[in-house]
């Protein structure tokens, strides 16, 4: 399991916790621009793809006529948060196409909520607290990142 900042102000992974630049690229501990090469290089893709694997494990615990309803549906959308950040990404080039798809991964992401919510009060037993409070983590940081895009992105 990868280590992860969890401060909000944080939401590209960074060797020293430093936010990207406005051109970018991320600092280095010697303070050399690094280029964020891939989606893999953001904090907000790599906890997304981390929980829609959760999310998975948890729903497959699901008693089997809930693993079609209102478990496949919890999975479509955790998974759709992180393909939303991806996709987004792959348009980075035109700035308003990235921020859309920044948004689609936040509404999926409310989706989620919603559905764990939901397993949360029809089955107490799987105790998803933990994983309800990631996600809301991470919505902050996708939130916090889509508002870094719209100032500071340069296409």
């Amino acid at each position: 399991m990868t280590n992860h900042f969890f401060d909000c102000d944080s939401f590209a992974m960074t060797d020293n916790n430093q936010q990207p630049t406005t051109d970018n690229r991320q600092q280095t501990t010697d303070n050399r621009p690094r280029i964020m090469k891939s989606h893999k290089d953001l904090d907000i893709y790599n906890l997304a793809f981390e929980y829609a694997l959760e999310v998975h494990q948890i729903t497959l615990r699901l008693p089997k006529y809930e693993l079609f309803e209102q478990g496949s549906q919890l999975r479509r959308s955790s998974k759709s948060i992180k393909d939303n950040i991806v996709e987004g990404y792959g348009r980075r080039r035109y700035k308003q196409d990235f921020i859309k798809f920044l948004v689609y991964a936040h509404a999926s992401l409310l989706e989620s909520l919603s559905q764990l919510e939901m397993i949360q009060q029809i089955y107490p037993e799987l105790e998803i607290n933990d994983l309800l409070e990631k996600y809301n983590m991470l919505g902050a940081k996708i939130f916090k990142f889509i508002k870094y895009v719209e100032k500071e992105w340069k296409s």
